[in-house]
């Protein structure tokens, strides 16, 4: 699985970014499809994930009520819906597909990576 993710850019706090992320192969909809981010000098940080149907979803604590993940299996497509930003979302934004059913968020759960979009907040 190849993932190319897209979309990011500059935005003034409390604006709103919508980040996508096309996968190839024919097997789209058989992965719980993440989102990870990563500040400059910080760790990787779980943001949230999508189950292959759409039925499980979760969340980062730091992104609920702000930020909503959905997918279209038909395009291979999974999308990141950000609203009401803060300097503190600024980061390189990866998506990632898991084969797991369940995922806990954890980086290792995940098996493919895209490159990255850099997402940058202003204040």
């Amino acid at each position: 699985v190849q993932l190319q993710a897209c979309g990011g850019g500059l935005v003034q706090a409390g604006g709103s970014l919508r980040l996508s992320c096309a996968a190839s192969g024919r097997t789209f909809s058989s992965y719980t499809m993440g989102w990870f981010r990563q500040a400059p000098g910080k760790e990787r940080e779980f943001v949230t994930a999508i189950s292959g149907s759409g039925g499980r979803i979760y969340y980062g604590d730091s992104v609920k009520g702000r930020f909503t993940i959905s997918r279209d299996n038909a395009k291979n497509t999974v999308f990141l819906q950000m609203n009401r930003l803060r300097p503190e979302d600024t980061a390189v934004y990866y998506c990632a597909a898991s084969r797991r059913a369940v995922v806990a968020g954890r980086e290792s759960e995940f098996d493919y990576w895209g490159q990255g979009t850099l997402v940058t907040v202003s204040s």
